[in-house]
């Protein structure tokens, strides 16, 4: 875990030649993992769309572009 003022960054157990990995420290991984994954995926799917590379314009109208790729994403993710 990492902290800078009220941030939390929760990072997983990293097993070592010398210290395996406990029973709780794996199911901790596995449970980071499983939260983590769909944040990645999503991640991709948004890169996926080009007009994000070069994205200059005001934090509103972003926001609203990325909604608008969101619901697009969604609509062809669940066809």
């Amino acid at each position: 875990m990492w902290r800078c003022g009220d941030l939390v960054i929760v990072t997983g157990f990293k097993a070592t030649r010398a210290r395996k990995l406990t029973p709780g420290q794996k199911q901790a991984n596995r449970v980071l993992a499983a939260g983590r994954a769909p944040v990645e995926y999503g991640f991709a799917n948004l890169k996926a769309w080009r007009v994000l590379t070069k994205l200059r314009t005001d934090p509103g109208r972003a926001t609203a572009l990325l909604r608008a790729l969101l619901v697009l994403t969604n609509f062809e993710v669940n066809r």
